[in-house]
Parts: C-alpha cells; sequence; structure tokens
C-alpha cells in the first residue's frame, strides 16, 4: 500500500530537523504499536540521511556493535575500539555532531530502559553534556505508552524535561481510510467502509495488511482475517504482553470483560472477585487502552460511570478472536467466519456509534460529542455534537437500518436533555448506514 497522509506530521519533523542545523532537538514519538510511526519518520526525513538504530531485546553489549557498525556507514567515521554501552555510542555521535548536522532515530526507545535502568540516567549525562554545541536531531520513537510516557514525563525520571518536541501518531482519519478503500475499490459499499473501520480502526499496519492481501470488500477481510497465516489472531496477545508484562492476566481480563458489554465498575469487580477500580485507572490513564465516560452534562463526581475499550481492533479481537479461541486452536476458520458473522451485525451497530462520533469529532466545526443516558439506562442517545462558536447541536439515533430509525422516539428522549441545550439550534436526526 502507498504512503497515505501524515502531511503536518512530515512538516513538523521536516521543521524540528531544520532547527537542528543550529541546535540540538530532542523529538519524543509515542504512538500505537503499528500505527506507522518509522515509516513515517524514515518517509520524512530518510532522503536527508539518518541513523537509524532498533533496539531489540537482545544484550546492551550485542547490539551496540550492531549499531557501531552502522553508525560508522552511516557517518563514514571510524570509531577507535568497540563500543559496548549505548552511552558511550551517543557520546561519540554527540562530538562529531559538532562539526556536522546528524540525524538518528532510536526506535522502540523504552526498550533500553528494559535493558538496564540505568541507560536512561547515562543518556541524560551525555545530552546534558554535549548537545549545546551539536547539531543533532535524536528521535525516541516508541510505542509502549506507558514506558515512554513514564521515562519522559515523570519528573523523577532523568529524561524529565530534555525533550524539546514531543508528537502522538494516531490512526487513520475516517476520511482517510475512505481514501484508501475508494483508491483499492471505487466502488466500495458502506458495509465494507464499516468492517474495515471496525477491524483496524485506522491504524496504518492493519490496514496496509488487509490491502495488501487484496481485500477489497467486507467478506475480503473477514476471510484475511481468518486464516491460518493471519497477523490478527495473535496480535492482541502480543499486544497486551508487551504492555502489561506480569500483570497480564488481571488487566486481560478487564479488557476481555469490557470488550462482552460489562463497562461498569461494579458489574467487573463482582466477575473478577476483586476490587478492579486501581487497575481500571491504570488502564485508563497510563495505557490509555480505555475510557471512563459519564453521560455528557454530568458531574465529574456522578455515578452511572461506564468503561470503553479505546482501540477498534482489540474491541474486535477480545469479541471474535480471542472470544473463539478454541476455534483457532484447532485451526476450524471457516467455523470462526461463521460465528463472527452470526454476532457482527449487533457488534458493528455498536462500532457503527463509535463511526459517527469520531466523524463528528474530526469536523472543524464541532467542540464536543459524546453520549448520553439517564441513570436506570432506559434512556439512551447515541450521539450529541456540539458546535459551541455556532450555538448548533446535533442529537442523533444510530441504526444500522434507516427504517429503524424512529423520530418520534427521540423526540420524547430530546426532551430529557432539552434544558442542557437552551439557546442552541439543535437537529434531530437519525444516522445509519446510509450517512457513512
Amino acid at each position: 500500500m502507498k504512503f497515505y497522509d501524515r502531511e503536518n506530521e512530515i512538516s513538523v519533523l521536516r521543521t524540528l530537523d531544520d532547527k537542528s542545523f543550529d541546535v540540538a532537538q530532542f523529538t519524543v514519538i509515542v504512538g500505537r504499536r503499528r500505527t506507522g510511526k518509522t515509516t513515517l519518520v524514515q518517509h520524512a526525513l530518510e532522503e536527508r540521511g539518518m541513523i537509524y538504530l532498533f533496539v531489540g531485546k537482545k544484550s546492551e553489549q550485542f547490539q551496540c556493535i550492531q549499531f557501531q557498525k552502522e553508525v560508522e556507514t552511516v557517518l563514514g567515521i571510524h570509531i577507535h575500539g568497540q563500543i559496548t554501552r549505548f552511552s558511550d555510542l551517543l557520546k561519540e555521535i554527540m562530538i562529531f555532531s559538532r562539526h556536522t548536522k546528524v540525524t538518528v532515530m532510536i526506535d522502540e526507545f523504552q526498550r533500553l530502559a528494559e535493558l538496564d535502568p540505568g541507560i536512561v540516567s547515562e543518556i541524560q549525562d551525555v545530552w546534558d553534556t554535549y548537545h549545546a554545541e551539536s547539531h543533532i536531531h535524536l528521535i525516541a520513537c516508541g510505542s509502549i505508552y506507558s514506558m515512554m510516557h513514564r521515562i519522559f514525563e515523570d519528573s523523577h525520571e532523568p529524561l524529565f524535561g530534555r525533550k524539546t518536541a514531543k508528537m502522538e501518531i494516531k490512526p487513520f482519519s475516517i476520511a482517510v481510510l475512505k481514501e484508501i478503500l475508494r483508491d483499492h475499490n471505487p466502488a466500495y459499499t458502506a458495509e465494507d467502509l464499516l468492517m474495515l473501520y471496525s477491524i483496524t480502526g485506522g491504524v496504518a499496519k492493519y490496514v496496509a495488511q488487509l490491502m495488501d492481501d487484496g481485500c477489497r470488500n467486507s467478506e475480503d477481510m473477514l476471510n484475511a482475517v481468518c486464516k491460518g497465516t493471519s497477523i490478527f489472531l495473535e496480535e492482541g496477545s502480543e499486544l497486551l504482553v508487551g504492555e502489561f508484562g506480569r500483570q497480564y492476566q488481571i488487566y486481560y481480563s478487564i479488557l476481555q470483560l469490557i470488550a462482552s458489554g460489562v463497562t461498569s465498575q461494579s458489574q467487573i469487580d463482582s466477575i473478577i472477585g476483586k476490587n478492579t477500580g486501581r487497575y481500571l485507572d491504570t488502564l485508563e490513564n497510563e495505557y490509555s487502552l480505555i475510557r471512563k465516560q459519564r453521560p455528557m452534562w454530568a458531574k465529574p463526581a456522578s455515578k452511572g460511570v461506564k468503561y470503553y475499550i479505546n482501540d477498534c481492533f482489540l474491541m474486535f479481537w477480545f469479541r471474535f478472536i480471542e472470544g473463539n479461541r478454541s476455534m483457532v486452536e484447532l485451526g476450524k476458520y471457516g467455523l470462526l467466519i461463521e460465528a463472527i458473522k452470526r454476532d457482527y451485525s449487533l457488534f458493528s451497530g455498536i462500532m457503527l456509534e463509535k463511526y459517527f462520533r469520531q466523524k463528528y469529532a474530526e469536523m472543524d466545526c464541532v467542540t464536543e460529542v459524546s453520549n448520553w443516558w439517564d441513570s436506570n439506562s432506559e434512556n439512551e442517545i447515541d450521539l450529541i455534537a456540539i458546535e459551541k462558536l455556532n450555538r448548533k447541536a446535533t442529537v442523533a439515533e444510530v441504526k444500522r437500518n434507516a427504517r429503524k430509525y424512529n423520530p418520534e422516539l427521540l423526540k420524547r428522549k430530546y426532551e430529557f436533555i432539552k434544558k442542557n441545550l437552551s439557546g442552541y439550534d439543535v437537529t434531530l436526526s437519525g444516522l445509519s448506514m446510509d450517512d457513512m
């Protein structure tokens, strides 16, 4: 698949790179795995010359030997002796950059701290000693959000305050997803778009995998996901084990419950058999995998909190792949497809609501998007989008089938929230697959 979007990110990266001719730059790039962080940096800066260092799970000494060869090749220099500490290699690069501008990307930067927590302190010492005279653009790229946040945002950590810029790379917008699907299938249907969104959530690697596999419609996508060679079958486990480590099981169980529709802490606690408040807080604030949501206009301390998984792929994976693990293990991929098709209509209805909330959130004029439910969850409104500056609001019911939209029912529900939109020009509408 060709390179899509990211014009703004490319411009920012090139501007930062230009600044490093005058003063050293330390750029931190974070983002979920598979969002295309590495591809973005290479696309933006590779023609300018860049040292690319991927931090694996091998020993620091072994990796430094490989890194040294890469540095010597790119810079055209010979480093005396064998480098065994990453900080020593960075020192050599920064000394060289006193006279020549250098760009260095360290991919999976957080793994340096996993290899040896002392490495981060050593990097701080080198940066503080040499950056004032260096012309270096050091790019630290990481996919484990919690660790990157701790390394660079925790005031007790050595590299706190050292970054000069931070970028968060997010999945593709809905407009870009449409562009990609249109390029590969000009006659795509709403069902095709919803399937692509439900599986990938716009994560670049997943979208590219499906397009490169020749997927042009929803049937193709489902078949590609549910085959023995599919990367999607184990992707959820790999993603979560990398984040959680030893505490994998408790977080895993909570996420699986939320994906299955258990959205209140009391329900989760009763099934897990313990108070999960601390784990839910960590999942939300450190890992950014879930969000705690109250009805629009609810007070911060009000009850009625519901938890949702932010990531479309993880929602899909827990619901259908992990939820049918025995079929996966036995290689019963035909049965897996049947199981997904049986429950997909209900699941995709939930994803359609998420789709429209994201679509409205991406509109320039919209300042707030959410949904609403009463204290008993008897009355719910799927989407409320507010344009604060224009004093306009959209209140909508989302249905897969437009014929199932009941305008009179929405009017009755609107009466519960009408006072909150006093002074707004309010549009009541039904949104369906026809409006995607």
